[in-house]
């Protein structure tokens, strides 16, 4: 799960046109926003200095000019596409105004959420509501570095709250359009998942090499606790919120994300729970759709299994929920530093000699430069010797987490608006950090 948000200073109420009376809900992320390809040309041409920091932020324009004027430079093998796919919720959502005024940005404009608008999030909606591009905070710099590798990069965005096989459905459709000989794949998080759906359509023998980064090949805890409205991305995202409570949210509006019913570990993998029969289920606190788990259990919904084509890097050294039990009518979760925060390691794995690994946070991986290079070696060869290909955090020492215990962070409501930008910043960049109940 990607959340990690490009963030800006809220700006003035001024009319966008001295002539038009401006809109009521235009927030100064909304003003601030640009699509991928806007910033992205203007990073590489070093215009539009003013626009991009402010949409990215200071220290994030300093990060990717000089990569943007890299990848410039750079000269890319036109028949051979790599398509980057990013993870749950590192798309963003919204809906279009219409001109001249900016899209609503929904996902994730903190200023909205504090205004209570998460909750026009629920799907399916009959909104018009569609990805507006990857999160640039999260996927930029994994970009910029394969194209100054001499990769020809594309960042590939979809509404990530629907079912993964009709995601996978209109990777496969946009494949198909790309017109090249050889197309690889770098995919974060769920897109893995995308991508093993998409591979099994016509024409996807064009897809020469996948790597995946942190995919949960098996599932992930982090779904159990974002429909129990314990994970803590949700947690501090309803702390922004002064009307609506985690439960709250997680009832109305993540709980009809397709998603993630359809990241739910499989039992005998991190639980001997059957998460898919709503009667396994503690009855109390927030509990999930029934017609929502059966849905997800069929066949049509699972992803086939991965090929000799895919290649995994798995985050390690960070707290994580990594087993599943039952204790006294709740769910208790088994914490140790086997996995990467979100994904443990032992469903971001595939076979030994296609897995490597690499210490980082989830939404790290696809911002840090070593994980970028292994990537390039990987695309390129098949291996890399730049990431271990064993894990050596298996001694660190494990807690047991209950729900009811998560229930009790992050209660305290949190005033945006009287946030300074750089506590505003480290706020959005930290929404999925693992609480301090997960150290020992």
């Amino acid at each position: 799960m990607s959340r990690k948000v490009a963030v800006s200073a809220d700006h003035g109420a001024e009319t966008l046109l001295n002539d038009i009376v401006e809109p009521s809900g235009i927030s100064g992320y909304d003003r601030s926003h640009r699509s991928n390809s806007e910033l992205l040309q203007w990073l590489a041409t070093d215009t539009h200095v003013h626009e991009v920091s402010t949409c990215l932020g200071e220290a994030e324009y300093r990060l990717l000019s000089p990569l943007a004027r890299q990848a410039a430079l750079a000269k890319c093998d036109p028949d051979h596409r790599v398509l980057i796919i990013p993870g749950v919720m590192g798309s963003e959502l919204g809906r279009t105004r219409g001109a001249p005024w900016p899209d609503d940005l929904l996902w994730i404009d903190p200023v909205d959420v504090s205004n209570g608008r998460l909750l026009e999030l629920a799907w399916p909606d009959a909104s018009r509501t569609r990805a507006l591009g990857a999160i640039p905070y999260t996927y930029f710099a994994l970009k910029l570095r394969l194209d100054a590798a001499g990769f020809s990069t594309e960042l590939y965005s979809y509404d990530w709250r629907g079912d993964i096989a009709a995601a996978g459905m209109a990777l496969a459709d946009h494949i198909r359009t790309l017109g090249a000989r050889r197309v690889s794949i770098v995919a974060h998080s769920m897109g893995g998942l995308l991508v093993r759906a998409a591979l099994h359509h016509r024409g996807m023998d064009i897809v020469q090499r996948v790597v995946t980064l942190g995919t949960p090949h098996r599932g992930t805890l982090a779904a159990v606790q974002a429909i129990r409205a314990t994970y803590p991305t949700v947690r501090r995202l309803a702390a922004l919120d002064p009307r609506h409570s985690a439960e709250e949210l997680t009832e109305r509006v993540f709980h009809s994300f397709s998603s993630l019913y359809d990241l739910l570990p499989a039992t005998g993998t991190l639980t001997d729970i059957d998460l898919f029969d709503a009667r396994c289920w503690p009855e109390h606190g927030p509990r999930p759709d029934r017609i929502a788990l059966d849905a997800a259990r069929s066949e049509a919904r699972r992803p086939p299994e991965s090929d000799a084509r895919f290649f995994a890097i798995a985050g390690t050294g960070q707290r994580t929920a990594v087993t599943l039990r039952h204790i006294e009518g709740d769910f208790e979760y088994e914490i140790s530093s086997d996995g990467d925060g979100t994904v443990a390691v032992a469903s971001a794995t595939l076979a030994a000699d296609r897995t490597w690994y690499e210490v980082c946070e989830h939404s790290g991986l696809p911002r840090s430069e070593r994980v970028a290079q292994a990537v390039g070696e990987l695309l390129r060869s098949g291996t890399t010797t730049l990431l271990a290909q064993q894990s050596d955090i298996s001694d660190a020492p494990h807690v047991r987490i209950s729900d009811a215990q998560l229930r009790g962070t992050y209660t305290e409501k949190v005033e945006w608006r009287a946030l300074s930008a750089e506590e505003r910043s480290r706020y959005l960049n930290q929404l999925n950090l693992a609480p301090p109940l997960y150290r020992v």
